[in-house]
């Protein structure tokens, strides 16, 4: 069975590159030496900087293994190819609230690179699900948990 790709912005493969290098370079040999260390202390029963490093690197390794796989799949789209009118993958998105007139603008990234904090939401999301294919002036209607949301885009950009 064929897994499926992964959808990154060239911003965030890179990010996860990078990432996967700090932990490889600079992380796993920093605990195999502290794993090391705490093993020269004796008795690794009772030896709880043993055991806290081997955890450590067991998360380490976990990570390595979930980002080589991740960056394996990865599908870097360039989001300059095709119309930049409409909003797809890659677009940062400014929109109104209907109601209230609060503007937000958020970018449409996939699931590994959503971050609400950085203001990138999920392609996958009900609110980048809705605006997909949208122009600028669209109305735009999320259905939440509050119940519906309207909102107008104010503009697109890639």
């Amino acid at each position: 069975m064929a897994k499926d790709s992964v959808p990154f912005t060239k911003t965030g493969f890179d990010r996860l590159q990078a990432e996967l290098q700090r932990l490889k370079s600079d992380e796993r040999p920093r605990v195999i030496q502290e794993i090391a260390e705490a093993r020269s202390h004796g008795d690794l029963k009772e030896n709880a900087e043993y055991h806290a490093a081997r955890e450590k690197q067991g998360f380490i390794e976990g990570r390595i293994a979930d980002l080589e796989d991740k960056l394996s799949r990865g599908q870097v789209i360039d989001p300059l190819e095709g119309d930049q009118r409409q909003v797809r993958f890659g677009a940062y998105v400014t929109f109104c609230d209907q109601q209230t007139g609060d503007e937000k603008t958020y970018q449409i990234v996939g699931d590994i690179e959503a971050d609400i904090r950085e203001r990138r939401i999920s392609l996958s999301s009900p609110l980048a699900r809705a605006l997909v294919g949208k122009r600028v002036d669209d109305l735009v209607e999320v259905h939440a948990p509050k119940g519906s949301v309207e909102y107008t885009i104010t503009s697109i950009h890639y």
